[in-house]
């Protein structure tokens, strides 16, 4: 227990901070990794030896699992490449922190460093095109969407000729053009069937049922959700499935059953705050909030336009928050004036700067002027009692490494359960593979749509096959299995998220850790340092450490207790 001594006079500000300290510990060594990346970025530009910081980048990133494979640059690589990787991948990271434009400046650094048509060029412009429909800005985000459609169409990959579509789909529906979005949303459910890529298709389906919203055709776009909803609950993407749910309650709303599309809305969004996705939920705040508009419900309707505002101002999405503060307008029109004509203000305000950018930009700015008084604050705070900052700092220094303890080993838990739920599912994939044994050298374009009922895809096959024969010779990494669907780093990564919504890397564990159990049960005359060789592990500790995590008993004792 640390104790503060009664004589030291905390300041307010100072006493907050370590009450948030004290009730929130665990997610503090989350921020602290972020702030650690954020740190590494700021100062790639000033170093000298560029090399050794996009290092120290990829390997932070590869820490908090951002990555999932080790990304390193030898002393004498190109410094372009370093550039190009470094840009990308930090555009990727702030996109993903949802600070879009900060993702746009870094994506645009990045492209002009990539030589000639290339998958990575068609990822960085399709990320530049997102990011760019995030910010309000649809025109620029269509030209660089179809930039990167044309370098997928020459590749020939269904996969990514399909996710180009989606973005370029949900780019028209951004910009309310729905006859072009619907165009492009069919187009790319062709390519997403070739692909065999449910997530994909669910995505177009979704759309497809936004579009048909949109258009009053209402009907159709409960139709499409709904056939969406089903393959994504099957395939167990909660967070996929609750945005389906989000789409068909707002088709039933424009059929006007609404007491059914809140009911279906108040389903989906505790599943969307569960897995974290604060965007989907300020749409469904909105939509609710519109759907109370219709039943005269305006005081409970404006809370729900505040709510869903702030998440837009804080994500700087202008395009969904100028919806939020029409809403609010409408709202107070009959209960509140004052703030009525306040939301009208503010409303005409974003509308003009959707296209601008200057009030994203103003924000931007801001929020570097208080970052700095905030930074000038703390400074003068620690020279004028340096015995107290002290003090703090062995109480934050002590509870951030119990933080670090418990969060890893929650983390540890969790990565755990996920390794030893992947094994069932391996399990079920080896027997559907013995039903239907499949040849190495099949192409993944000539297979047959024959998934079992737990939506077990051909892909997951080939993934479990080409894993266990690459095990024993060391050849099971991302870059292996890649080169085996012929198919690049990148674009194999995106398409096994896709599929099963898991990271390679757990699923690698999985089928090591399955195949680790079964030659200790089946194989009794092998030693425990064959099965470590022939589950893809150069040491015997390595292996007997990872098997001991995931089973809680050391390989001997496995194999003792299946034989007695």
């Amino acid at each position: 227990m640390i104790i503060v001594p009664k004589y030291i006079c905390l300041k307010p500000a100072v006493i907050r901070h370590f009450l948030i300290v004290l009730s929130s510990f665990i997610s503090l060594s989350a921020i602290a990794a972020e702030d650690n990346v954020e740190n590494i970025i700021s100062s790639f530009e000033k170093s000298k030896n560029q090399v050794e910081v996009a290092n120290k980048f990829f390997k932070e990133l590869k820490k908090i699992e951002f990555i999932d494979e080790d990304i390193v640059f030898s002393p004498k690589a190109s410094i372009d490449s370093v550039r190009q990787m470094t840009y990308y991948w930090t555009a990727e990271w702030y996109s993903d922190c949802q600070n879009y434009e900060l993702a746009k400046q870094y994506g645009l650094k990045a492209l002009p460093f990539y030589n000639g048509d290339s998958e990575a060029k068609a990822d960085c412009l399709n990320l530049l095109g997102v990011v760019y429909v995030r910010l309000g800005d649809f025109a620029s985000g269509i030209v660089y969407t179809k930039q990167c459609l044309v370098l997928d169409l020459k590749s020939g990959d269904n996969d990514r000729i399909a996710s180009s579509y989606s973005t370029l789909t949900g780019t028209y529906i951004a910009a309310e053009d729905t006859d072009a979005a619907e165009k492009y949303a069919l187009q790319g459910l062709k390519y997403a069937e070739n692909a065999e890529n449910s997530l994909q298709k669910t995505i177009l389906l979704g759309m497809a049922s936004e579009i048909y919203s949109k258009k009053g055709q209402y009907e159709k776009a409960v139709k499409y959700a709904d056939e969406a909803y089903v393959i994504d609950s099957l395939a167990g993407r909660q967070n996929r499935a609750a945005i389906r749910l989000s789409q068909k309650a707002n088709a039933l709303a424009g059929l006007k059953k609404y007491h059914e599309a809140e009911a279906t809305f108040r389903k989906a969004i505790p599943i969307l705050k569960k897995t974290g996705n604060y965007h989907s939920i300020g749409i469904d705040y909105n939509q609710i909030g519109f759907l109370l508009l219709k039943q005269n419900k305006n005081k409970e309707a404006a809370s729900y336009f505040t709510e869903a505002d702030k998440i837009f101002e804080k994500t700087g999405d202008l395009y969904n928050q100028v919806h939020s503060q029409r809403g609010l307008y409408e709202s107070y029109w009959n209960i509140n004036p004052d703030s009525a004509h306040i939301a009208l203000q503010k409303f005409n305000e974003l509308k003009d700067s959707l296209y601008q950018q200057s009030s994203a930009e103003a924000v931007a700015r801001y929020k570097v002027e208080l970052d700095v008084d905030n930074l000038k604050n703390d400074i003068e705070q620690h020279n004028s009692d340096r015995r107290r900052d002290l003090l703090i700092i062995a109480a934050l220094v002590t509870l951030l490494v119990i933080g670090n303890i418990v969060f890893y080993r929650i983390r540890a838990r969790r990565y755990k359960k996920e390794v030893l739920s992947l094994m069932e599912k391996i399990e079920a994939i080896k027997a559907s593979m013995k039903k239907n044994t499949i040849s190495a050298d099949t192409s993944i374009s000539e297979e047959t749509d024959d998934e079992s009922p737990e939506e077990i895809s051909e892909f997951e096959k080939r993934v479990v096959q080409y894993v266990n024969e690459g095990l024993p010779k060391g050849e099971y990494s991302v870059t292996h299995l890649a080169a085996r669907f012929n198919m690049g780093e990148q674009t194999f990564r995106r398409r096994f998220v896709e599929t099963t919504g898991k990271l390679p890397k757990a699923f690698i564990t999985a089928i090591q850790m399955d195949r680790a159990a079964t030659l200790l049960k089946d194989n009794k005359e092998i030693t425990i340092a064959e099965v470590a060789h022939e589950c893809g592990f150069d040491e015997l500790s390595a292996f007997s450490r990872s098997f001991k995590r995931f089973f809680g008993c050391s390989p001997t004792d496995y194999r003792a207790d299946e034989e007695s």
